[in-house]
């Protein structure tokens, strides 16, 4: 009986290291990262640094993280709080950075004193304390009905559109200037509001995510993350199965089908893909500047910039959809104009010369540039 009992042992041993193997051997086919999530609520909801963890592992990746995410915490706050110290212990394949959620959005002005020069000191630090690692920001999304209470100061947030826009466009340009990539959630959820409206985002404060929107999110960092398409997940948190595969589709349209889009760039070798919204921060004297709409088939074109009395707005495809907007750098509506021909005027004769908002509005997105009146 003793030998039959040692036999048995041996088998149960010999197959347990046998299934060891092959579990090492499964896990090694895969890739790891490791990844600290700095952020505020908006990264604690749902513990998305959980589900990113969770649709790796069932694409056969892992992910080994750590996070700071106080309620609110700013760019600012964080370089004089405990994520410096996590960015310089080192050893981070990518260190995901989130803004607070409405700053972004804010008057120009006020985002380049109070978020552009802290979102570089820690894009910098990364860089600095990370040998091979990369800074990844989190473009997050705009309020559900737009951020009413400061719309009030400043009418470009008091839309969905409005708010979403101006996040996408200063993520973009912080990408762009400091050398990160950009994890387009935002974008993701722009896609899902227009074309599957049923799935519900946000929680009941329509703000912070639902778990679906919080899916979104982690679908999406982890297809830039391992540069991997999001139909390799299989996990699901809970959601109805088709509102999941939906999720996952936008993703890879939105995400993995451009992902050299999102990915940082040397400033000097940067290529932008006309497919995507082009960042619109800069001037341009001879050219323009132009604004792609392709899910309208038009592209429009505003010129001179800087201007001396007049814009002009240069519309190609379909004009009836757009409205173009002026705003003084106070959020002062100026002028209006609808966009039903091929050229539109944008009288400036008479305002001071300095820094103004020029927004073109369809009727599912926005895109705002800086106007000069020299």
């Amino acid at each position: 009986m003793m030998k039959n009992h040692c036999h048995h042992s041996i088998i149960k041993i010999l197959l347990f290291q046998a299934l060891l193997c092959l579990s090492l051997t499964g896990w090694s086919q895969g890739d790891n990262r490791r990844v600290l999530f700095i952020g505020n609520s908006y990264t604690e909801v749902n513990n998305l640094p959980l589900l990113v963890d969770s649709v790796a592992e069932s694409a056969g990746d892992r992910v080994e993280y750590e996070s700071n995410t106080p309620g609110g915490c700013t760019f600012q706050q964080h370089c004089s709080n405990h994520s410096m110290d996590l960015i310089r212990e080192g050893g981070w394949d990518i260190v995901v950075l989130q803004e607070q959620s409405q700053l972004p959005s804010f008057p120009l002005f006020q985002v380049e004193q109070e978020c552009f020069p802290y979102a570089q000191q820690l894009i910098d630090s990364v860089y600095a304390c990370n040998e091979n690692g990369e800074a990844m920001l989190y473009m997050t999304w705009g309020r559900e009905n737009g951020d009413q209470r400061n719309a009030v100061e400043y009418p470009p947030l008091g839309t969905y559109e409005g708010m979403d826009s101006l996040l996408y466009e200063r993520y973009m340009y912080m990408g762009r200037t400091y050398d990160a990539s950009v994890c387009p959630v935002g974008r993701v959820w722009r896609h899902l509001r227009t074309y599957h409206r049923d799935i519900q985002l946000y929680s009941g404060d329509g703000s912070h995510p639902s778990l679906a929107g919080s899916y979104a999110a982690a679908c999406s960092f982890y297809t830039l993350i391992f540069r991997k398409s999001p139909l390799l997940i299989s996990y699901n948190p809970g959601l109805d199965e088709t509102a999941a595969a939906i999720i996952r589709d936008a993703v890879k349209m939105v995400v993995y089908d451009t992902i050299d889009f999102w990915l940082r760039q040397c400033p000097a070798d940067t290529v932008i893909n006309d497919t995507i919204p082009q960042d619109t921060t800069q001037t341009d004297t001879t050219t323009g500047i132009n604004f792609q709409f392709p899910e309208h088939n038009t592209q429009i074109t505003v010129y001179p910039n800087p201007a001396t009395t007049q814009a002009t707005i240069v519309v190609e495809g379909p004009a009836h959809y757009f409205d173009a907007v002026l705003y003084d750098m106070n959020g002062r509506r100026l002028r209006s104009c609808k966009l039903n021909q091929a050229t539109s005027v944008i009288d400036m004769h008479d305002l001071a010369p300095g820094i103004y908002l020029l927004s073109i509005l369809s009727r599912t997105d926005t895109r705002t540039i800086r106007l000069v009146k020299q």
